[in-house]
């Protein structure tokens, strides 16, 4: 069973931030793919809240991976949540990679080139 996430209708850049992902959903319409911009804070002092914000046609990120930035830590155990960055930190981040190139994921099964010591 999945647990309902809180929604957070506005953000600021120094409030502490769980994490902040871009990734390609289909609209709510059904017709395009957009990429969403995710960013996850914490409200009413322990839940995570999320705030959404829609960056577009996805194919306007052609070339550009899709990625997660995690900005803390959530401890199964205990359910105790660590923040260490904000969301002003995070979305530096996430302009930085978005303007670099995708990474050739055909790199990562040439194992042969890795060495585990």
């Amino acid at each position: 069973m999945s647990k309902l996430v809180l929604g957070a209708p506005f953000i600021t850049d120094d409030e502490p931030c769980l994490g902040l992902y871009e990734l390609n959903f289909k609209s709510p319409d059904q017709r395009s793919r957009h990429r969403y911009q995710i960013i996850m804070v914490i409200r009413n002092g322990d839940k995570p809240a999320e705030h959404r914000i829609d960056l577009g046609l996805a194919s306007k990120f052609k070339g550009v991976d899709q990625f997660r930035i995690p900005g803390g830590i959530v401890d199964e155990d205990t359910g105790k949540i660590y923040i260490e960055e904000t969301v002003g930190r995070l979305k530096d981040i996430a302009n930085i990679m978005r303007g670099r190139p995708a990474f050739d994921k055909r790199e990562l099964v040439n194992a042969r080139s890795i060495k585990v010591s």
